[in-house]
């Protein structure tokens, strides 16, 4: 087994058994026995644990802010050129439909979603903590666009429904691996591309509504 191998099989292990059980209820020797490497693989391509756990967020996260930052430049780009303010539904569309492709990529990407949505339900913040570190200068990226498609928005009510729109994407895309919020027996067949139409039409509108 080649050390690239090695160093995959640890990653798509980490990632299945992180998802599964959480990081803190993983053990190495629990995580080594998936990637079915010996205990010394994980100090010596990463370090520790949580280094592990860190590699494991970036193979996914990184790829991922960039195709949706591209997106974000050339909605803010073609916006300029024509001396408007960015459109709101294409700002949030250019954040959703990378989202939503990623989630069809591969089987991994559906561990790492449910990965990173069960760290905002969990004690332990170590998951949380990294992925925030990751997201954060791509987040403020998409705020600052956003905020431009709504400029007479007050701030503070702005904020809020950024919180609310964050909240609704992170949910919509739990449900879209498996989430069941209408009943045990119901299962959702909504093409990808009508749920992301149905998303922008609930997002677009909230984020736009009249200040009461």
């Amino acid at each position: 087994m080649g050390q690239k191998d090695t160093k995959e099989r640890l990653l798509d292990a980490g990632e299945k058994c992180f998802a599964r059980d959480g990081y803190h209820c993983t053990s190495l020797r629990i995580l080594t026995k998936e990637a079915r490497v010996n205990l010394a693989a994980v100090h010596y391509h990463f370090g520790s644990k949580v280094e592990l756990l860190r590699a494991v967020i970036q193979r996914r996260l990184v790829p991922l802010n960039l195709a949706r930052t591209r997106r974000l430049q050339a909605v803010r780009e073609r916006a300029r050129q024509d001396k408007q303010r960015p459109d709101a539904r294409e700002v949030l569309r250019a954040f959703i439909e990378p989202s939503f492709a990623f989630k069809e990529s591969e089987a991994g990407a559906r561990d790492f979603i449910a990965l990173i949505g069960r760290s905002f339900s969990e004690p332990d913040d170590t998951v949380r903590t990294i992925f925030m570190q990751l997201i954060e200068p791509f987040f403020h990226f998409f705020s600052e666009i956003l905020a431009e498609s709504v400029p007479d928005l007050p701030r503070d009510v702005f904020c809020w429904r950024l919180h609310f729109i964050i909240g609704a994407t992170a949910h919509t895309l739990q449900g879209a691996i498996g989430g069941n919020i209408c009943g045990p027996d119901e299962k959702s067949t909504t093409p990808t591309g009508e749920l992301v139409d149905m998303y922008l039409a609930f997002v677009t509108s909230g984020l736009k509504a009249p200040v009461s």
